[in-house]
């Protein structure tokens, strides 16, 4: 199964679309970027709506894609001042988020053709090597990620790396949901619940201080459903910063594998989203830098607050912060995590 042709790079390589289904949940997926270009589920009355937010054309998410539904590698998140140590030797990354580096550089994983391994309507399998040196990286990284639907509503994204050099790994999805649908205006009245008790707050620049800060009385709070709208625009330092929401919450339990991240629910249509992972972090993003400008399969235009980010991951800049959970992958140790995303309706 190839998949359908959705169109060529500005190099002239051929991108596919590949669709899973499972009764009347589809996802499809494109091997350029491993990018979810859609995910259609039904809303409480059966009517069925693509929920995440994307371009209809390779050109955009090529140019002007702020990352839609895109794997983020070899580092999601910001790394200080693109620079970070590691045993003893200084790398140098690419600066594309001034003064930091942003989801792995100027291309990064976004930007790059997988090789389709296996498809079939159930299951996607991307592979691809990134080459040692890449946007300043070492090592030779071997990827393998895994799309698939393995309950009616579920769809589970597994990530596989091994290095023959240590370097620093991390690996996200990207997506921008909207419960109410594509093009359907802000995500103000989801109600959100993260299973964190404390958070990464950051500099002007949205690297982490170093200190985790406990979310109790702060608008970080989300220890109980809460609208995204009802606190975000409070008079925080950290919100006024960001523009919004663009935090890293800790997650209870690290390393006690899959467990609950978070959830959200658009009271109006009914769409829940539940959210697991084995990741020891999720980035809560409120889409604060669309401006209007982006277009998407919709024919509408996306603004600010118009999707909600929820991307498992590692903390933010931990090569330069030692008693942050380590991102270091080394030879003969693989990378592996998953994230299931739970659809359903209340």
């Amino acid at each position: 199964m190839a998949g359908e042709i959705f169109g060529k790079t500005k190099g002239g390589e051929i991108v596919s679309r590949l669709t899973l289904e499972r009764g009347n949940f589809r996802v499809q997926v494109l091997d350029y970027g491993g990018i979810l270009t859609t995910i259609e589920t039904p809303d409480r009355e059966g009517r069925l709506a693509n929920v995440v937010l994307g371009l209809d054309s390779v050109e955009g998410y090529e140019t002007v894609s702020p990352h839609f539904g895109a794997l983020a590698g070899r580092y999601a998140n910001r790394i200080a001042r693109g620079r970070f140590a590691l045993d003893g030797t200084t790398y140098e990354l690419p600066i594309n988020n001034p003064p930091n580096t942003l989801h792995g550089g100027i291309n990064g994983f976004a930007k790059r053709l997988f090789r389709i391994e296996a498809a079939d309507a159930g299951r996607v399998v991307l592979m691809r090597r990134s080459p040692d040196g890449e946007e300043g990286f070492p090592g030779n990284l071997d990827l393998e990620v895994v799309y698939s639907l393995p309950e009616d509503g579920v769809l589970r994204i597994d990530y596989r790396a091994f290095t023959d050099k240590p370097t620093v790994l991390n690996l996200t999805n990207h997506s921008y949901f909207n419960l109410a649908g594509e093009g359907s205006g802000d995500v103000m009245g989801h109600v959100v619940e993260i299973a964190a008790d404390a958070y990464t707050p950051t500099d002007a620049g949205q690297i982490p201080t170093g200190e985790i800060r406990s979310v109790e009385g702060t608008p970080f709070d989300f220890r109980k459903p809460t609208a995204i709208g009802e606190r975000i625009r409070q008079e925080d330092p950290q919100i006024v910063l960001a523009k919004g929401y663009d935090h890293n919450f800790v997650l209870r339990n690290a390393g006690g594998g899959l467990r609950p991240a978070a959830s959200c629910h658009d009271p109006a249509s009914g769409r829940r989203l539940d959210i697991a992972t084995t990741q020891p972090a999720v980035q809560l993003y409120t889409g604060n830098n669309l401006d209007g400008t982006l277009v998407g399969p919709s024919k509408r235009t996306y603004r600010s607050g118009d999707g909600i980010c929820f991307e498992t991951q590692g903390f933010p800049d931990a090569p330069n912060h030692l008693d942050f959970p380590s991102t270091v992958l080394r030879p003969g140790a693989p990378f592996v995590s998953t994230t299931t995303y739970r659809f359903s309706v209340a």
